[in-house]
C-alpha cells in the first residue's frame, strides 16, 4: 500500500500516521496561568530533543491553556505517566475552562517544584522542571484550520522516586510508563531489553 499525505485509500478508515509513529511518550505537562491557576494536560506529540544539556518538546494543536500559560510565565513541568496514573491522565485530558484546576479535577495530589513555580504530580515517579527556550509555529495548519505550535524547554532539574533507582541506574520498566499509540490505544512498558551498539 502506498498513498500520498492527505489521500488516505478507502482500505483505511483512519490515517495511520500516529499508529506508525509509536509508541510515543506522553507529555503530561503542568503549568501555572499568569494569575496562578494550575493546569495539567497530556500531549500526544512529546519527546526529548537533546541531553547535554537536556531539552524536551511537545506540540500543541491550537492555543491551548498549556501553551498560553507557558508563553506568559516561561515555565512548565513534565511528569511521567505510568500505568497507575493512567485514569488521572485521561481525566486531565478533559476540555475545561482555563480557570479549572485539572489536578483537582483528576483527584491528584500536587508536590512543589524547586526551580519553577508550577506544581508537579506528587505521585509521578519522575518529573522535569523546565524553562521555555522557544516556540515554533508550523507553517501549515490542520485540515480543521488548527495551527500546531512546538514548545521547546530546557530541563533545569529532575525529580525521581528513589525506589526506581537500582545499582545506580533508573529502572524504567519497573515504573511501567504509558505510551501513546494511534486512536484510543496506549501501550505499557513492562520489559526492557539490552542491545549493545557495534563499535
Amino acid at each position: 500500500m502506498f498513498f500520498e499525505t492527505g489521500k488516505i485509500p478507502p482500505e483505511l478508515r483512519y490515517d495511520p500516521f500516529k499508529a506508525i509513529v509509536a509508541p510515543r511518550p506522553i507529555g503530561w505537562i503542568s503549568t501555572l496561568s499568569a494569575t496562578g491557576v494550575p493546569n495539567l494536560a497530556p500531549y500526544s506529540f512529546f519527546n526529548a530533543v537533546g541531553d547535554d544539556p537536556p531539552y524536551v518538546m511537545f506540540s500543541s494543536e491550537g492555543r491551548k491553556d498549556s501553551l498560553v500559560n507557558i508563553e506568559a510565565t516561561g515555565e512548565f513541568v513534565f511528569q511521567l505517566v505510568t500505568e497507575a496514573l493512567w485514569p488521572a491522565m485521561n481525566a486531565s485530558a478533559a476540555t475545561v475552562a482555563p480557570e479549572v484546576d485539572e489536578f483537582a479535577l483528576a483527584g491528584l495530589a500536587t508536590a512543589p517544584c524547586r526551580l519553577v513555580r508550577p506544581p508537579r504530580v506528587g505521585n509521578s515517579p519522575a518529573a522535569f522542571e523546565c524553562r521555555l527556550w522557544r516556540t515554533l509555529v508550523l507553517p501549515e495548519g490542520s485540515a480543521s484550520g488548527a495551527v500546531y505550535t512546538i514548545v521547546i524547554g530546557k530541563v533545569l532539574a529532575t525529580h525521581i522516586d528513589d525506589a526506581f533507582v537500582v545499582d545506580g541506574r533508573l529502572d524504567t520498566a519497573a515504573m511501567r510508563p504509558m505510551a501513546r499509540l494511534g486512536g484510543s490505544e496506549y501501550a505499557i512498558v513492562e520489559r526492557a531489553v539490552k542491545l549493545v551498539r557495534p563499535k
